[in-house]
């Protein structure tokens, strides 16, 4: 596998994209701005090739680890942290070649948690995507080091970017923190701590800020880390997209409570009703599937807000709002 691959990337009339990230000229048939579903399927494109790249290992020593990493991370999906990350990238110019594998190495790492967490140990699924999860398709022993050889090929990846020393240094540290106690893995532990409790909602709020909203901030903040430091001269921009990414991470999480307990796996691409039965509580049995439902156009409203002084260099993150409540208000019934 080579990790240090890239290429440059010219500008694309079609999507407003240059080669350095930005949002140049318009789309054609925009008005005032982008069409949203060309850059997405664009952007969500060049990821998956980079990630088609970055996961090619000529000789797997006749086992079936890399075809099930691939397996993992190739079999589709919204990319919406990679997409996070390019949007939030445009916004600094950070160069386009660069934004698809530090998008890549997020999707592995988003990968790797999925796949852990479809683990029987963990949350015990047998579909993610609408396909069998990795442990049912390859075995469980598999399974778990698809999980640590994804965690090691994301940080292989953003190591060897093509990129000065410090931004390397701020991608690795950005992304390590995501996943780490403080984030994901603290938050899948305090998961499965709660199985058949009642606790207060800022509880589970702080759960899932961890869980899956640790990983969207990072997404959001390595799209701007890859062209620009986190210093005095810009603490105003991290604090805008902070607070952006902290709504949004903490919406997504809701809407997936929500599609759990209303959704058929068809919409989910996962077996539904995983929550009830598990008894874990969520924002939506502690709210009420109404005031979930009423919950979630508010997170994006102020996420909206939190990034509307950066203008309209911003309206890639913008759009994924966008995307995000007409996702919600197409699949549940309660909008």
């Amino acid at each position: 596998m080579n990790n240090t691959q890239t290429g440059s990337t010219q500008h694309d009339d079609r999507t407003g994209v240059s080669g350095r990230g930005e949002w140049g000229a318009q789309a054609p048939g925009a008005a005032g701005g982008l069409l949203p579903e060309i850059w997405m399927q664009y952007g969500a494109k060049r990821v998956e090739q980079a990630l088609s790249r970055l996961l090619c290992a000529e000789d797997d020593g006749g086992t079936e680890l890399m075809a099930a990493m691939r397996y993992a991370t190739l079999q589709g999906g919204k990319r919406t942290r990679a997409l996070l990350c390019l949007a939030a990238g445009a916004l600094v110019d950070s160069p386009a070649h660069m934004l698809d594998d530090v998008g890549a190495a997020i999707e592995m790492m988003h990968a790797c948690t999925l796949v852990h967490d479809d683990l029987p140990a963990m949350d015990d699924d047998v579909l993610r995507r609408g396909l069998p999860t990795v442990h049912v398709k390859f075995g469980e022993a598999t399974a778990i080091l698809v999980g640590d050889a994804l965690q090691a090929h994301a940080f292989l990846t953003l190591a060897s970017l093509d990129a000065p020393a410090d931004n390397r240094v701020a991608l690795v540290r950005e992304l390590a923190r995501a996943v780490s106690a403080e984030g994901a893995a603290g938050g899948q532990a305090m998961d499965l701590s709660l199985v058949g409790k009642h606790v207060e909602l800022d509880t589970i709020v702080t759960m899932h800020r961890m869980k899956t909203g640790a990983l969207v901030r990072a997404s959001v903040r390595m799209g701007a880390l890859c062209a620009i430091a986190e210093d005095a001269a810009h603490a105003a921009l991290y604090r805008a997209l902070d607070r952006y990414s902290a709504r949004l991470g903490l919406a997504l999480q809701v809407i997936d409570d929500i599609l759990d307990a209303t959704a058929d796996h068809a919409t989910l691409g996962k077996t539904p009703g995983k929550d009830a039965a598990a008894q874990k509580p969520t924002c939506a049995s502690i709210m009420g599937l109404q005031a979930a439902c009423q919950f979630v156009p508010d997170l994006l409203r102020d996420a909206g807000e939190a990034i509307a002084p950066l203008g309209p260099r911003a309206e890639g993150l913008a759009q994924i709002l966008q995307r995000a409540n007409g996702y919600l208000r197409k699949h549940a019934p309660c909008t």
